[in-house]
């Protein structure tokens, strides 16, 4: 893969005419739009390169307009939204074709924060019943995707309960297709789901700022080479759009759908203006010079997005899980959930007492976080009732 290095880490431009996509006229309401599709891998499902991840999105006007614009998929977990915006994509999708549009939503099971491994909590029964949850929220017979959410080892892209249950999803007809996100750890967790000839498609942070986007790319290859469907996420660096370090959102989605391995982006948007530039890129996808060059500027620039490289982990003397805690953090300040940076700490299980009483913080971060402040400034959501959050 001819590459251009230029910027941090070796950004990587290719030659516009690299992953030749499908042009589909999709039909919408009032103004006919051209988006370049993909195929999702063996699925056989065709993609617009953009889709809609719904996950800070609250306002089913919203999800109507996109879908009534011509994105085809929307992609929800159970917990979103402290468990309700399922719900609330199930009552847009009333009265529209089943075949009109593509549904994806995702669960996960209890897992020690520290280590990243499950626990005895996590059983097949326990995962069959997250996905039934899931159906009745939704007020549907299946869904296209069902994701095994979050994962960061090897090991529990494997386990076994897990398999089993996504293995009688399918056979059961509650979901059409399984697959498996994962936030950090990428490349090895991409590795686990090609050897497991279980999952279906891989939903997986991919972006311009990541230190390791190479491995990241490489293990993409292989994944879509064996015919899993590839899902982007945090292709914005994690952060939202108005942030210091994000000045063209469009482009940071352009730079991930150069990469003809990846058959579509899940962006995140909350109003009507951040929709249409995802439209834009829908209707053309290729990177522009000056693009190449907003990208370029800000590509050092750490922002708000944890690399979740996970160094940190063994130089924390109170063995925090750090990059749950920056996770938290990015929630809060760059997507403003803070209902979901509260689930979040709150999941953790952690002491009373956090990032007090080690005098000088022995934790360097590879990306400079201050990380005993972030951490001290997100853990007060513990105490702010749910009610004040909404």
């Amino acid at each position: 893969m001819k590459s251009t290095l230029a910027g941090f880490g070796g950004l990587f431009f290719l030659p516009p005419n690299q992953g030749q996509q499908e042009v589909k006229v999709a039909e919408t309401k009032g103004k006919e739009r051209k988006f370049a599709y993909r195929t999702l891998g063996k699925t056989g499902i065709k993609l617009p390169v953009i889709n809609m991840g719904v996950m800070n999105t609250n306002n089913p006007s919203l999800v109507t307009v996109a879908l009534d614009s011509g994105l085809v998929m929307l992609d929800t977990a159970q917990t979103y939204q402290r468990g309700q915006n399922e719900g609330m994509i199930g009552e847009v999708l009333k009265g529209r074709s089943r075949d009109s549009y593509v549904l994806a939503t995702k669960a996960r099971l209890p897992s020690d924060q520290k280590t990243g491994f499950y626990t005895e909590e996590a059983t097949e029964d326990a995962f069959l019943k997250k996905v039934d949850g899931s159906l009745k929220n939704l007020g549907l017979d299946y869904v296209d995707i069902y994701y095994h959410h979050n994962v960061v080892k090897r090991e529990s892209a494997l386990y076994d309960p897990i398999l089993k249950a996504l293995e009688k999803v399918k056979k059961e007809g509650k979901a059409r297709f399984v697959g498996i996100t994962t936030h950090m750890n990428e490349p090895e967790v991409i590795h686990a789901a090609v050897d497991s000839k279980v999952y279906d498609v891989i939903l997986t942070s991919y972006n311009f700022q990541q230190k390791h986007y190479a491995e990241v790319r490489n293990a993409i290859a292989r994944a879509a080479q064996a015919g899993i469907g590839i899902v982007g996420m945090k292709a914005i660096r994690g952060g939202n759009r108005q942030t210091s370090t994000v000045k063209n959102s469009g482009a940071a989605l352009k730079w991930v759908l150069q990469d003809p391995n990846v058959h579509t982006l899940v962006p995140g948007f909350t109003t009507f203006e951040e929709m249409n530039v995802d439209l834009a890129v829908a209707e053309n996808p290729v990177l522009t010079n000056p693009e190449k060059k907003d990208l370029e500027t800000v590509a050092s620039a750490s922002g708000l997005y944890c690399q979740g490289c996970r160094q940190c982990l063994g130089q924390c003397l109170e063995e925090l899980p750090i990059p749950d805690l920056m996770r938290a953090y990015m929630y809060t300040y760059a997507y403003r959930n803070l209902g979901h940076a509260q689930e979040t700490l709150l999941s953790l299980n952690l002491p009373a007492r956090v990032c007090e009483d080690c005098g000088q913080c022995p934790v360097k971060c590879s990306i400079g976080f201050d990380v005993s402040g972030k951490i001290r400034d997100v853990v007060r959501l513990r105490e702010v009732p749910p009610e004040f959050i909404g």
